[in-house]
């Protein structure tokens, strides 16, 4: 049997449909629309009734003694002359006259017979009028139907429609349980440990409650996931899903804001119901932002807001004067800030899970989910990737994974190797590689120039980031990128903030010293400083002239229009803004003077090979001294190096032709290869 037939809650079919009325009311109208028109009809009198006869139009009459009613069916030429203006082909033309008597109507054809002005045939019927019956009466019934169709969806709460108008008030939560559940479970959220430990506890909870209660402990009403987009809220709630063995909710925040005033309350209210009916289960709303956004922020000036509505039904729910025993309600948003406070207070939200963004061994743990289903090769170091990818999230890894395996599938390779996943984070960091980018060699010059004067900076700062790469190749809509390895700190002095202000400022300032003039180029370069400056002062209290002051809400209520200063504070935050950037400008020009000719010669290398590595920026600057990882960089490139060598022989060895033209990085000049 086709599968796609509607099924019932029980399993058995649905027989009747909203759509079959509509089709019902469809075939209906188009009845009484031909079965009327089959024919013209017009009333006459008895003497135009006559006149037809003796002029011998009539061919046919109809006669219906219980009604006392005629049908006459006239011919062709006297029919063109009654419906002047209706002249369709194929439909009989007739007249329909009254008569009071019956008999005297058979006299009279028997005389018109005589009279031979009427040959035609003459019939008896005894049927009614159905055709007048049904367009005075056919709409009244179909709307009378049509009402009691309705009132028996609304009396059953719109349950058979599927999501009809009549729906709009039910919840749209996906439920999962032992017949439909998920195929994620706990070991599919690697890393997350802590937040894994407090979401088992809950679902141990619902599988196993007399271990607590015996102990007087209570199951938590509800858990807040919060942290930034894409470390693993979502997942760990569908982990929830496939591995606790009770009925899961799954929606949305904004599944419950509608244009409909009162749609909202109605969804939540549906929703608790259908949980209370499954208790214990665990009601999920990722996004809860979209609707638990705090009271009082509308700008209709008290005007009835659907969302506050929805907001207070949902409060009501969670823990209200009714109870709500065995239901847990999970919540993700990335905006914490914003919500309600009523709704994060005990007894709602009793416990607020963080989920932070990886650090290193956690990224490797993902690197391990995400690499079970890609084919890669024994050259691939997931612990190398992991030191790869600071600041990415699970959703980042996952996304580096994917983009790896289709660079492999590109190079028409069998397996995914680790230089594909180094291409996969360039490409994720810096975007596409532009080499068809037309620049002119004033321009190339100029961009060297500026990313050797960041390479330069980076080298000689204590806190500054150890660089990896820089490469004067377009990517995205940078026209020249330095990739760095981060130190993944907890906290971050003032001087590490100063330095990477200094070690940005390093480009603009080696376009002014080496060239002569500024460009463009440093848009995004003052722009990131401008914005640490900033937060220097307004902050973190670290300016000199406004110590220990910080004018962040980290409550998220904003200060609106005013600010929480006067313009006397504001022209002095402006002016310490302005310092702090000569300063670091200064310095960072200081240290280019210094080291001109090193800039000089990493500008040249450059130039030449469009892309250097950490090892030749040491082979000019010597080693860097403040950075403890600068061994484990270089061991990093090496390895690189020595795979991307390995691909060129290869691909010589496949195709000799293909490899001879193909380019190679020039040699190294004697003197950078000394250090000198």
């Amino acid at each position: 049997m086709d599968n796609n037939i509607n099924k019932n809650k029980k399993g058995g079919f649905r027989f009747f449909n909203i759509f079959w009325m509509y089709a019902i009311i469809g075939l209906a109208l188009i009845g009484l629309f031909y079965f009327q028109n089959s024919g013209f009809e017009k009333e006459v009198g008895w003497s135009d009734f006559e006149k037809y006869v003796q002029t011998k139009g009539v061919t046919k009459i109809v006669v219906y003694p219980q009604e006392g009613r005629i049908n006459a069916y006239l011919n062709d030429s006297l029919a063109h002359e009654i419906f002047k203006d209706l002249q369709p082909k194929g439909v009989s033309k007739r007249v329909k006259i009254t008569v009071m008597a019956p008999s005297n109507v058979d006299d009279k054809i028997e005389e018109w017979k005589a009279q031979g002005v009427f040959n035609g045939d003459v019939t008896y019927e005894q049927s009614s009028n159905i055709s007048g019956f049904l367009w005075s009466f056919g709409p009244i019934l179909l709307l009378i139907v049509f009402w009691f169709i309705i009132m028996r969806r609304m009396s059953r709460g719109g349950d058979a429609g599927g999501g009809g108008v009549f729906n709009v008030g039910k919840s749209k939560a996906q439920l999962f349980d032992k017949e439909n559940g998920t195929n994620v479970t706990f070991k599919d959220v690697a890393g997350l440990h802590e937040a894994k430990t407090e979401i088992e506890e809950i679902v141990e909870f619902l599988k196993n409650p007399k271990r607590y209660t015996d102990l007087g402990g209570k199951i938590p009403k509800g858990a807040l996931l919060v942290g930034p987009p894409g470390t693993g809220k979502t997942l760990l709630a569908k982990a929830v899903a496939g591995e606790a063995n009770v009925p899961f909710f799954s929606l949305s925040g904004s599944d419950f804001v509608e244009m409909f005033v009162g749609v909202g309350a109605s969804r939540v209210r549906d929703l608790f119901r259908k949980a209370k009916d499954k208790a214990p289960c665990i009601i999920f709303i990722d996004e809860i932002d979209a609707v638990g956004r705090a009271r009082g922020r509308n700008p209709n000036m008290g005007a009835n807001d659907e969302r506050e509505n929805t907001l207070n039904q949902l409060l009501t729910e969670m823990d209200g004067f009714g109870t709500n025993s065995g239901i847990i309600v999970l919540a993700a948003t990335n905006r914490a800030d914003i919500l309600d406070k009523a709704l994060l207070r005990a007894g709602r939200f009793d416990r607020q899970i963080y989920v932070d963004l990886p650090d290193l061994n956690d990224r490797r743990e993902i690197f391990l989910v995400h690499l079970r289903n890609v084919k890669i090769d024994d050259s691939v170091d997931v612990d190398l990737l992991a030191r790869q990818t600071p600041g990415f999230s699970g959703a980042d890894i996952a996304n580096v994974c994917n983009e790896a395996a289709l660079i492999a599938a590109r190079r028409n390779k069998k397996a995914v190797e680790k230089q594909d996943f180094m291409d996969a984070v360039d490409r994720i960091v810096g975007g596409l590689e532009k080499r068809s980018k037309v620049t002119t060699e004033e321009e190339r010059e100029a961009i060297a120039i500026h990313e050797a004067g960041h390479a330069t900076i980076s080298w000689f700062l204590k806190y500054a980031n150890p660089l990896i790469k820089v490469t004067i190749v377009p990517r995205g809509k940078a026209l020249g990128a330095a990739w760095y390895l981060p130190e993944e700190r907890q906290i971050t002095p003032e001087q590490a903030i100063l330095d990477e202000m200094c070690a940005t400022l390093g480009g603009r300032a080696a376009e002014e010293l080496f060239i002569g003039h500024i460009s463009t180029g440093a848009a995004n370069d003052l722009e990131r400083v401008t914005k640490q400056a900033y937060s220097m002062v307004a902050y973190f209290g670290m300016s000199e002239a406004l110590p220990n002051v910080c004018y962040y809400d980290s409550t998220g209520q904003d200060y609106g229009f005013s600010k929480p200063y006067s313009e006397d504070r504001a022209r002095l935050i402006d002016k310490e803004v302005s310092r702090i950037i000569a300063e670091q400008y200064a310095r960072a020009k200081a240290l280019l003077n210094e080291h001109a000719d090193g800039h000089h010669r990493l500008k040249s290398l450059l130039l030449e090979r469009e892309v250097i590595y950490t090892e030749d920026v040491e082979k000019i600057f010597g080693k860097r001294q403040w950075s403890s990882r600068t061994e484990e960089i270089i061991r990093v490139n090496e390895e690189l190096e020595k795979q991307r060598e390995a691909e060129e022989a290869e691909k010589k060895k496949e195709n000799p032709e293909e490899g001879s033209a193909s380019a190679t990085p020039p040699p190294v000049p004697d003197d950078i290869k000394n250090g000198k």
